[in-house]
């Protein structure tokens, strides 16, 4: 019963976040480049300006989430982000797109990280990874639906109104989103231990909260102080920050639109520059969903990791050849697409790591500050190793991606390390819990 609201809802929420950022890529190779007038870096600027607004909202959100309901906070972002997409439309400088883009991705940080948080507070460990896994799939396919939307716009509504396509499909895709973002507020059912949902029984929550590892009383406290302390005491928070950053990085050649820039520079038609990225889209869903589903049969993540890197090294190696025929570049930009997998697999350890805690507050910081990093990663890293002035050739970015896998690879063992310490303690604490119920001398009412 719960994949029918929590993970229906939170897959079209994030299929329209998705396909928010998607538009905004194909637009500028559609007309919002030349009605606007960008010119130099400003393209890479806009993509860190959202990704600025991203890292600011990170934390904010994981804290609102742990006093205003979710099934509030959720929705209701998306309802705010939707309205923005709609405002992309009407701007008519590079300072107004600015503007707009910052609050998207300031609203927008709350979806990944608050799904996943709502993911570990209501599946077991073996069920996280695929879902994840599907989440981040739904992205996918928004960026798809994206191109094809374009596509479509600019061959049926270019020209027949006062309005260019690409503003057609800002407003389209914000007047998508906004029935989801109510129907979010009428059955998103909450935290387990905080449902009044009406199509969830007693027995049925009792039987999710019994399913996962205690959680603590104190779990959702949020003053400044304890949070602070449980945070920085343990080496859940700097192990899985740095693993998140250096797994985005990974990401890096999908995540700046290098296909479609490359594109742009080669000079090919409009319909190529909205459709034949739709390859890089499909190799992302399928492997992303199979790596998920590997991970929970297995219960192992890292041969995927492994996988993941060698894959993403072979592209590096491929697109550092200057003289690489096109088909060679289509299929490395196409094999690129298999860097996702490292979604379920960074988050979906994440999740099981942090849950054996039972502290959901620290729980939702460090899921978000994970998201947080890598946004503070591309406020730079696009402009330093892959800006648009360099296309179609990004040299310093390739090189760099090599550097990265290896990092990655280390990354993946300090996790693990991190997984059997957790399992330890978890073990540990129930013990002592156990023994402390045992040991507990049993008082009798006198006479």
């Amino acid at each position: 019963m719960p994949d029918c609201f929590i993970l229906v809802y939170c897959c079209a929420a994030y299929f329209f976040n998705y396909l928010d950022r998607s538009a905004f890529a194909n637009a500028y190779v559609s007309g919002l480049k030349e009605s606007l007038g960008l010119v130099g870096n400003q393209y890479s600027i806009l993509m860190s300006t959202f990704t600025a607004g991203s890292c600011i909202g990170q934390i904010p959100h994981a804290i609102i989430i742990q006093k205003v309901a979710p099934r509030f906070w959720l929705p209701f972002t998306l309802l705010v982000w939707s309205g923005l997409t709609m405002c992309s439309a009407a701007c008519k400088t590079y300072a107004q797109l600015c503007v707009v883009r910052f609050l998207q991705g300031f609203f927008e940080a709350s979806i990944y990280s608050g799904t996943i948080y709502i993911l570990g507070s209501w599946y077991k460990p073996l069920e996280i990874a695929k879902r994840t896994a599907i989440f981040t799939a739904i992205g996918q396919i928004g960026s798809m639906f994206a191109g094809v939307m374009m596509t479509a716009m600019n061959e049926g509504l270019h020209g027949q109104t006062s309005l260019q396509g690409w503003q057609w499909v800002f407003i389209i895709n914000g007047a998508m989103g906004i029935p989801f973002g109510i129907f979010g507020l009428i059955f998103f059912p909450n935290l387990p231990e905080d449902t009044n949902a009406p199509y969830l029984s007693k027995e049925e929550v009792q039987l999710a909260l019994d399913r996962l590892p205690p959680k603590r009383d104190w779990g959702h406290d949020i003053s400044l102080k304890s949070l602070v302390k449980r945070l920085v005491a343990k080496p859940e928070l700097y192990i899985l920050t740095a693993y998140s950053m250096i797994g985005c990085a990974l990401e890096a050649i999908v995540l700046q639109g290098l296909f479609l820039l490359w594109m742009k520079a080669k000079l090919f038609p409009s319909y190529a520059n909205t459709t034949y990225p739709l390859g890089i889209q499909a190799v992302s869903i399928v492997s992303n969903i199979g790596a998920g589903y590997v991970i929970d049969m297995t219960n192992r993540r890292i041969p995927m990791a492994i996988l993941a890197g060698t894959l993403q090294l072979l592209v590096s190696i491929l697109l550092l050849v200057p003289t690489l025929p096109t088909a060679g570049v289509f299929f490395a930009f196409y094999l690129s697409g298999t860097s996702y997998i490292v979604n379920p697999i960074m988050y979906g350890w994440a999740s099981v790591i942090c849950q054996r805690t039972g502290d959901d507050a620290a729980r939702s910081v460090i899921l978000y500050i994970m998201s947080m990093v890598q946004s503070i990663l591309y406020t730079f890293w696009g402009i330093a190793l892959y800006p648009a002035t360099d296309a179609p050739y990004w040299k310093k970015g390739y090189i760099t991606m090599i550097v990265v896998v290896f990092a990655f690879l280390g990354m993946t063992a300090a996790v693990q390390w991190l997984d059997t310490r957790s399992q330890r303690i978890a073990v540990e604490t129930k013990e002592q819990i156990s023994t402390l119920h045992v040991e507990m001398p049993i008082t009798r009412k006198k006479d």
